[in-house]
């Protein structure tokens, strides 16, 4: 649904005490967004519901992160990000993300849980720098080998800076 939707520049602000809530099942399909959610995206209910999360998923974001979130999902771990979303007319909005997975009563994964609030306006800029380039590396690598490109990346820059990711991350 979203691929014919050309980005713009017109950027949706989250308010300070908006919180963004989605639940999906194990492949990513939405079971549940809350109100904000619904308004931020610019889609109805009806159409979020059952669709691919990725359908708020913005071009600019690196496919190395959501290989990360994965990865840290699959191992039953919570994650912290800062996302940029793209809303049903092409506007997009910065959000910072914190997913987990949900467990049935014998600790397996039945799906995922996202609450999402405003970003920290300062960290903005260095994430779009860090996204613009993996994103570059992504290119480069071509198509199969573009999240591991952008990955090893990130993860070489967290070496450098002696920090996990979710340091780095929530130090921003």
């Amino acid at each position: 649904m979203h691929g014919r939707i050309t980005p713009t520049d017109k950027e949706r602000a989250l308010h300070d005490d908006d919180f963004i809530v989605s639940k999906t099942d194990l492949k990513g399909r939405i079971l549940y967004g809350n109100r904000i959610f619904i308004e931020l995206s610019g889609y109805s209910e009806g159409e979020l519901l059952s669709e691919q999360h990725s359908i708020v998923r913005h071009p600019d974001m690196p496919r190395g992160i959501f290989k990360l979130m994965w990865d840290m999902l699959a191992e039953k771990k919570e994650m912290f990000a800062y996302l940029k979303n793209m809303s049903k007319d092409g506007g997009f909005y910065w959000t910072f993300g914190h997913v987990t997975p949900t467990f049935d009563d014998r600790g397996g994964i039945t799906g995922y849980y996202s609450v999402r609030r405003k970003p920290k306006a300062t960290a903005i800029p260095a994430i779009i720098d860090l996204y613009r380039t993996m994103l570059e590396l992504e290119r480069k690598a071509g198509e199969h080998d573009a999240p591991a490109a952008s990955l090893n990346y990130l993860n070489q820059l967290l070496q450098q800076r002696g920090a996990s990711y979710e340091e780095f991350v929530l130090g921003l």
